[in-house]
This record gives structure tokens, sequence and C-alpha cells, in this order.
């Protein structure tokens, strides 16, 4: 079994997608196998993305050895992000299928499709080690003028008090963030903590 898929996007909902549908047309993907959506690709759950995974799984499920591919016009149709195209690459290569980007002629079946993903792996890397080390340089510079980094300390009376409220199941959490002055963040945290140590 052999099965062709596609996907297209665009950012807005003014944006036309007829450019990206006609390439996939011209690649042999039939219109009920392709997956449109208008939405930015900075968002990692994208409903006709969610679907287009929800048909490889079950495709997967019935044929163990079905040839599956997916085609899109160009990469930045996958992802805006380096990570987040990296993520979806390890997904796509996970369950065996075939990534094929139209404008940039890559196949992820070849040898120059794999050079791709390693190229792409190490940029990922390079990025996060820059983000790590303006982080540690950013905090050296600022405890050398006597300001501490990390979070802003919490009131123990106060996020005891958010506790309680949560505790008592008569609170939202938003009403909580309200009354106490407390993040969610800190909030969900304390309680991520609190279930660990029980």
């Amino acid at each position: 079994m052999a099965l062709k898929l596609g996907y297209a996007r665009v950012s807005t909902e003014q944006q036309n997608l007829d450019r990206q549908l006609d390439a996939l047309r011209s690649a042999g993907i039939q219109d009920k196998n392709i997956f449109c959506e208008k939405m930015t690709g900075t968002k990692s759950h994208r409903p006709q993305l969610d679907a287009l995974k929800e048909k490889i799984e079950l495709a997967r499920e019935l044929d163990a050895e079905a040839e599956i591919s997916v085609t899109i016009e160009s990469l930045s149709r996958l992802g805006r992000s380096t990570k987040d195209l990296l993520n979806l690459l390890d997904y796509f290569k996970g369950l065996g299928v075939q990534l094929i980007s139209l404008k940039e002629s890559i196949d992820t079946n070849t040898p120059t499709g794999q050079l791709l993903i390693t190229v792409l792996s190490a940029i990922s890397q390079f990025e996060r080690d820059l983000i790590v080390q303006r982080t540690s340089e950013g905090l050296k510079a600022a405890r050398a003028r006597g300001r501490k980094g990390g979070r802003p300390e919490v009131n123990p009376k106060k996020l005891e008090t958010a506790l309680a409220l949560y505790r008592s199941q008569e609170f939202s959490i938003r009403q909580i963030v309200e009354q106490t002055g407390i993040s969610q963040a800190t909030l969900y945290r304390k309680i991520k903590e609190l279930d660990s140590e029980s």
C-alpha cells in the first residue's frame, strides 16, 4: 500500500492556498489527501496538521509496511522554527514516513535529505547553546552590579493561602491568582512539588 499525503498552510485567512495546492496536485497528491491550514506556523497544535498525523498513525496501524509520504510546497509551510521543524521530522522518521519538500528539492529518503536533517539538528543545538551562553553572561553581569538573577522570591504566606484555597476546591485557579497575587506558574509548580513528595 502507498499513501501520498500533502500539507499546505498559509499564516492568515486572507492569504491564498492556490499556489501550494497546484504544486501538490502536480506532484500527484489527490485533493482528498491534502490537508489545508490557515494559521500561523508558530503554533505546535494545528488542527489540520494533527489530522494529518492521525491519518498517518491509522495507516501505519493498518499496514506496518505501507509506503507513506508527506509532500509540502516548502519547509517553511511545515514549521517556522528549526526546533519545530526538527520535531516534525523526527516524528515522521519514527513512523517511517518520507517527507518531500518541492521548493527545496528535498526527500528525506535520500542522502541529501538525511544531510539536511543533520545540518538542521546542528543549527538547533547551536541556537540552544547560544541561548544558554547569553543567559549565563546576563546573570553574571547582573550579579556584578549587585542584582540577583532567577525567579523573584515568593511571599510564603501568600503561597500558603493560595494552596489552602486550591485545596478547598471552591475556587478556580484564576480566582486564586487574583485573590493572592501568586502567579499561575508558581502555584502550579508548588502543587506539582507537593504531589511528587506525597
